[in-house]
């Protein structure tokens, strides 16, 4: 009984068993089956997509090199140069063609390294061992000939900036390593780096291009390149303008200076020069205070050249005609600061006098005159509609927007001295800007240094209508004849010049109160009949001689002006009267 017992229950583990074999070998029969299926897709049906994997991870392509800058006459003003720096690998050296001594034989030559020297830098411990940076195109075309496996060729680029220092302040600079920019080289980087059709291609684990009937062997040896800007500089105009400016400053022993040339129809900058200056090609060198646009980001205030916004503003609103008379006492008093004109001890009361002569004797009491015309708000809402207060929105980076008190916070000092140039803080640009609203019959474009095609003009250069085409007018003639009714030194021969000089006490930084150096400057644009040249020079801090706008900043004006009259072959617009014989 007991033995049959136990055979029934190896029966029954036995057929228990035979279950779970019998499941086994169904379910590996499903699993090959499966696998057959997905074999089949892998490599018969769906083999397309395996084979774009395996392309994908050996495609390669050649690095992309930035567009050229250019000036409007197509002079080239910034430009990418490859380089390639050579490596060693000691895995790949071996005692045959490899072996640091035939590498250090052959190379020592190409790479003009003596080749003890090269020699003892391939027997470095390193696994990567750079032989030498920064070799030229041919050298390392001559280096690929000798086919030498251990070594390498790593390509490399940079900016070069052909002109040297020329419109560094434009331009900018580019640091590949840590992809910092500035200047056109910020404010234009992806159409500088907007590539349109790339080249892609495969290679061998090692690098090696692979050649197939697709293979386009010109284009892998090519670099893609971005696009291309054209600036409005014009380079010879940029150069008078920093030989100029540098001049005066050595001459002067002055801290900084700018002089910038615009053509007042269309906001186009044709010259920014600013100093002290830096080459861009050596950046690293240069200090962030000799990187930085000062005339953008700094303010300063204007002086007596913000009087023809003063007139202007005054004019506009109706306040004033041509033909006024302004009472001028030579001196006032507001609250406890007494102000008077410059040539106080020479006109110490002027009495009634034309906007001609204030602008021609830059009558402090007279402009103060003018300003009580207005109300605060009046007045502020004009300086606004000038740009004062804001960006001017031109096309490089880091601008500031000044420092133009709100009207309600106006006291009568701020209301007096804003009327000649000390009631509010400008940039270089901003004055520019404002002036060359009535220079262009009273509209103001924004001022730009990019060429733009139609398109973009549309949508980044804008036109803001300041005063009337009258009003403009009358204030061009005004300038123009207190020009010639004076013997300033921006005076020309053949020209009716529309220009006011300006000189303003230094503001310490850190305090209230001034230093004892100056503000500097003179602004205009000729021909007055028919303006084409918008010219501000402004110097800061000269120490040497007499120290006015007229006789720092002026004769600066004058040289630039008489040179670009004649390269741009200006129509004169000053009738000379013929000498009589008696």
């Amino acid at each position: 009984m007991r033995e049959r017992r136990k055979e029934k229950a190896a029966d029954k583990r036995l057929k228990s068993f035979d279950r779970i074999l019998s499941w086994l070998y169904i379910l590996f029969i499903l699993f090959a089956v499966a696998l057959i299926i997905y074999l089949f897709f892998i490599q018969v049906i769906d083999i397309k997509k395996y084979r774009v994997k395996a392309r994908n991870q050996r495609a390669g392509q050649n690095f992309a090199v930035r567009g050229d800058i250019y000036d409007r006459n197509g002079i080239k003003l910034a430009t990418d140069k490859v380089f390639y720096n050579v490596f060693a690998r000691r895995a790949d050296y071996d005692e045959d063609d490899s072996s640091p001594e035939v590498i250090a034989k052959q190379l020592a030559p190409i790479l003009k390294i003596p080749k003890e020297q090269l020699l003892k830098k391939l027997n470095s411990q390193n696994q990567i061992i750079a032989v030498k940076k920064d070799v030229d195109r041919n050298t390392a075309k001559e280096i690929s000939q000798l086919h030498l496996r251990a070594i390498s060729l790593d390509k490399k680029n940079t900016r070069e900036y052909p002109q040297g220092s020329l419109a560094a302040h434009v331009l900018g600079y580019y640091n590949f390593d840590a992809d910092i920019a500035n200047g056109v080289e910020y404010t234009e980087k992806d159409k500088l780096e907007h590539v349109e059709n790339t080249v892609k291609f495969q290679r061998t684990q090692k690098g090696k291009i692979i050649y197939d009937f697709m293979t386009d062997p010109v284009a892998t040896a090519t670099n893609p390149k971005g696009q291309d800007v054209t600036l409005t500089i014009d380079a010879a105009i940029q150069h008078i303008c920093e030989k100029e400016l540098q001049k005066m400053v050595d001459e002067k022993e002055a801290l900084r200076g700018t002089v910038i040339v615009m053509n007042p129809k269309n906001g186009e900058i044709l010259a920014y020069a600013v100093y002290p200056t830096y080459d861009p090609n050596n950046f690293r060198n240069a200090s962030p205070d000799l990187i930085k646009n000062w005339t953008l980001t700094d303010v300063f205030p204007p002086g007596s050249t913000f009087k023809i916004v003063t007139v202007a503003s005054a004019m506009e609103l109706g306040k004033i005609n041509e033909h006024s008379k302004i009472l001028d006492t030579g001196k006032t008093t507001i609250g406890k600061w007494e102000i008077k004109n410059y040539d106080y001890d020479v006109h110490p009361y002027p009495g009634e006098i034309s906007l001609e002569y204030l602008f021609e004797h830059s009558s402090n009491i007279g402009s103060i005159n003018v300003a009580k015309t207005m109300t605060p708000k009046e007045f502020y809402d004009m300086l606004k509609k000038f740009g004062y207060g804001s960006k001017t929105g031109i096309d490089l980076p880091g601008e500031s927007s000044g420092l133009l008190p709100y009207w309600n916070n106006w006291d009568q000092g701020i209301h007096a001295t804003m009327a000649y140039g000390y009631g509010t803080s400008v940039t270089a640009m901003q004055m520019i800007s404002a002036v060359q609203a009535l220079a262009n019959g009273g509209v103001r474009v924004t001022p730009h240094v990019i060429k733009y095609s139609p398109e973009e003009e549309a949508v980044k250069v804008h036109r803001t209508q300041v005063v009337s085409q009258m009003t403009a007018d009358v204030i061009t003639r005004l300038l123009a004849r207190s020009v010639n009714n004076g013997r300033s030194v921006i005076k020309m021969d053949n020209y009716n010049v529309a220009a006011k000089t300006g000189t303003s006490r230094k503001p310490k930084e850190n305090s209230s109160g001034y230093t004892p150096y100056m503000y500097t400057s003179t602004i205009g644009y000729l021909p007055a009949s028919d303006p084409q040249v918008l010219i501000y020079v402004m110097v800061d801090s000269a120490k040497v001689g007499a120290i006015w706008g007229n006789t720092v900043a002026g004769p600066v004006f004058h040289e630039v002006a008489a040179q670009i009259a004649r390269m741009m072959n200006l129509k004169p617009d000053k009738v000379v009267p013929a000498k009589t014989n008696n």
